[in-house]
């Protein structure tokens, strides 16, 4: 098997402390290089559309909720783990760009809905088309057992450090 980049770091590692183990640092250092590539690419493949990648976010939410494709802007917040501050900058933007709409809420005097337009919608689904592939197109020096294996493996590690998605 060829070698990577962290593996000559780990080598390094091992000859000027031999006495730790640096095992760790393999898994840490390549999911930490991993996240930096598949960043750059998903947020390239963002770009073509005119998203950011946190734009992106707020309307695939939406749009994963199913017709009317509306929540409340703490529900938004909490599925993105953001704060309000951050919910309202994001909404702000997209919604001066025609692709959500601030509606009231009529359970909730104070309450805001946020729901995606249909050009919201033509432009997250063309997207989302796009970004599935490109992270096809990023996994395809994995099998498809390998894909699944590594999925599970990473899930287990998630739940292991408290991912939790009861706990919102």
């Amino acid at each position: 098997m060829k070698s990577d980049q962290v593996d000559h770091i780990l080598a390094q590692w091992r000859r000027a402390r031999p006495d730790v183990d640096v095992s760790p640092m393999g898994v840490v250092f390549r999911i930490k290089r991993l996240a930096r590539v598949l960043d750059r690419a998903t947020t390239r493949n963002f770009a073509g559309h005119g998203l950011e990648p946190g734009e992106f976010d707020v309307l695939s939410t939406l749009r994963r909720t199913g017709p009317p494709h509306r929540v409340s802007a703490g529900e938004l917040g909490r599925a993105l783990m953001i704060t309000s501050g951050s919910v309202t900058n994001r909404v702000d933007g997209l919604e001066a760009r025609e692709l959500i709409r601030r509606a009231d809420d009529p359970d909730d005097r104070r309450g805001v809905l946020i729901e995606l337009t249909a050009k919201g919608l033509r432009l997250v689904d063309a997207a989302l088309e796009n970004h599935v592939e490109t992270e096809r197109q990023l996994l395809a020096g994995l099998t498809a057992p390998q894909q699944s294996q590594l999925a599970d493996l990473l899930r287990r590690l998630l739940i292991a450090l408290g991912d939790d998605p009861s706990a919102r």
